[in-house]
């Protein structure tokens, strides 16, 4: 667990995440982060995208429709 101040962000607060919390989210400068809230009332920081998920599962239920077509156009 980290113990971490929240500072003064010109008219707002911020959050600074060390190096160490970045490396291990495979995160670099200007990045985005999604806040997702858990059903315990807590919150979770992550660089996973919920709205990605369900774009890419409408893509695969797409593919898996029309998996013939899209193999005689790919030839």
């Amino acid at each position: 667990m980290l113990d971490m101040k929240i500072p003064e962000v010109s008219n707002s607060l911020g959050l600074v995440l060390p190096k160490e919390v970045l490396t291990r989210l495979n995160m670099q400068d200007g990045d985005k982060v999604f806040l997702t809230e858990a059903p315990d009332c807590s919150y979770r920081i992550t660089p996973y995208d919920p709205e990605f998920k369900k774009q890419l599962k409408i893509g695969k239920k797409f593919m898996s429709r029309y998996r013939n077509t899209l193999r005689a156009m790919a030839k």
